[in-house]
């Protein structure tokens, strides 16, 4: 178990392009976090008018997605170059719908530069907190 303190979340808001059409798109607010609190996910906030909505993903299968397409199912992600510029894809998936956001390469990997700063690739197990895991489950169940 890590004994250190835990850094506090990283965080980067990254404007990204909810693409619309072939020549269409539209700019969106997101807010990028991660927390060593919980060292497997990154967590995306997009604004969207009066209603902000969260995604929950691993933060693997966003830095592999810098690289390579990766993913299964609910999101996806692969590198890309739009109008000379390099762009992370993210395709997001639910029963209410679908989206594809392009990000902008360079700001995804400052964020995930900072995210395996705080808490290094192999490293997460030391930073899971079990115990606390097992008691919110069993606090969920009463």
């Amino acid at each position: 178990m890590h004994t250190e303190p835990i850094p506090t979340v990283v965080t980067a808001e990254i404007t990204l392009n909810l693409v619309i059409g072939t020549e269409y798109g539209m700019p969106v607010p997101a807010r990028f976090s991660y927390s060593a609190h919980q060292p497997l996910s990154v967590t995306a906030e997009f604004q969207g008018g009066e209603a902000a909505v969260q995604w929950v993903f691993a933060r693997d299968l966003l830095q592999e997605g810098t690289k390579r397409p990766v993913g299964d199912g609910d999101v996806t992600c692969w590198p890309a170059t739009v109008t000379g510029e390099r762009v992370v894809c993210i395709a997001l998936r639910s029963p209410s719908g679908q989206a594809l956001l392009e990000a902008p390469a360079d700001q995804i990997a400052a964020f995930l530069d900072r995210a395996y700063e705080t808490v290094p690739a192999g490293a997460e197990a030391d930073f899971l907190d079990l115990d606390g895991l097992i008691a919110d489950l069993l606090a969920a169940n009463d």
